[in-house]
């Protein structure tokens, strides 16, 4: 007889066995998922760019992570470092490492600008009002921020607590006009987007400022031409023969001409600060050449001749300012979009540049330079 005590076992019995089914078939679906994401990565190298200066390849996988990154393993992460070894690296792969760069990856909507009062006070000049609502109209969507030196020194300390090397330069340093332009080096670096002084317009666009045959996905820095002053007497008005401007950058994160620009800063900053001269007065570099066009242009051309980023053995030679002098269209340099100087300095008069309302007038600098010695503001001479 089928009584309720065997009833209650039988069903107990079953399901018993309907669990242990389960289980089963879930190891099995579970081993056989893990299976697909530890096969082999799949080749991420893009195709060589087209190049217009006679260099060869860039090879963009050596400027920073692997894209898009390993898949899973058993295998214990040999990449991963503790903070305690990262620390001791040399300066450029702490940067490296904290700040990687992905030139497949979009090019952030931040606009950074730096004065010493916000448009929302009631001291920020009247004067920068135009140029500075300028950004805000051509680039809706974007993050546009106007940073004091105050909220500066508390931006940096975030972003580089973990490289204290670099917070102890910049908070060294003994001028606003070098806290300045090394904010815009900082800033781009660990967030990328568009850094442009206060006294700039924006005519057009920043979605307009690469050829629409260049894809964004093999770009990752875009800079103009400031100076190309072909004269025998250039070197009274010029720090470099070609000079790549520093008033507006536009950058994805880590990209490795910041790294590097951001690490000579920092090491000089250092050395001029042990050796007693880091003072007003005292330091052994100008401003152009410590903080300004100068160590912007010096890395510049560095990147470009390096044979860590490109394959030198194929090329005719170094690149050099007769790839840019006289240039009127834009130039492709393994991921670096090198602009004309009518981009981003019309209406100088000279030098081959265009009026600002010239089509290839992208950025109007109006050349303030309030916060900088008289001695090094930019001087507009005509031929």
């Amino acid at each position: 007889m089928f009584t309720f005590r065997k009833a209650l076992i039988a069903a107990a019995f079953i399901l018993t066995l309907i669990y242990l089914f389960r289980s089963s078939h879930t190891s099995t679906t579970s081993n056989s998922i893990k299976g697909t994401t530890t096969g082999r990565r799949p080749e991420t190298d893009p195709a060589p760019y087209p190049q217009t200066t006679g260099r060869a390849a860039y090879k963009p996988s050596q400027s920073g992570r692997l894209y898009p990154p390993p898949t899973a393993s058993n295998k214990k992460q040999s990449g991963q470092q503790a903070l305690t070894d990262i620390a001791g690296k040399p300066l450029r792969e702490q940067l490296q490492y904290q700040f990687p760069y992905d030139v497949e990856g979009k090019f952030p909507a931040y606009i950074w600008q730096t004065w010493k009062y916000t448009p929302a006070s009631g001291e920020f000049e009247e004067s920068f009002r135009p140029a500075e609502a300028s950004w805000t109209e051509a680039h809706p969507g974007f993050v546009h921020e106007v940073i004091t030196d105050e909220v500066a020194v508390h931006l940096i300390r975030h972003l580089y607590a973990s490289v204290p090397s670099v917070l102890e330069a910049y908070k060294s340093l003994p001028l606003p006009v070098l806290k300045a332009d090394f904010f815009r080096y900082l800033v781009l670096l660990a967030r990328g987007g568009i850094y442009t002084d206060i006294d700039t317009f924006a005519l057009k666009s920043a979605t307009e400022w690469i050829p629409a045959a260049v894809p964004r996905s093999s770009t990752g820095l875009v800079i103009g031409i400031e100076a190309d002053p072909d004269r025998e007497d250039w070197r009274q008005w010029y720090s470099r023969r070609i000079q790549f401007v520093q008033w507006t950058i536009q950058s994805k994160p880590g990209h490795p001409v910041l790294r590097d620009v951001v690490a000579t800063i920092t090491e000089d900053t250092l050395r001029m600060k042990k050796a007693g001269i880091l003072k007003s007065g005292k330091i052994d570099k100008s401003v152009v050449e410590f903080t300004g066009p100068a160590v912007w242009t010096d890395a510049i051309f560095r990147y470009f001749n390096n044979p860590e980023y490109f394959e030198t053995e194929r090329s005719k030679g170094n690149i050099s300012f007769e790839n840019f002098t006289g240039m009127k269209a834009a130039k492709k340099v393994g991921d670096v979009v090198v602009l004309p100087i009518t981009c981003f300095s019309p209406g100088v008069q000279q030098m081959g540049a265009g009026e600002p309302d010239d089509p290839m007038a992208f950025v109007k600098h109006e050349f303030e330079g309030t916060w900088k010695p008289e001695a090094e503001r930019i001087k507009i001479t005509n031929n």
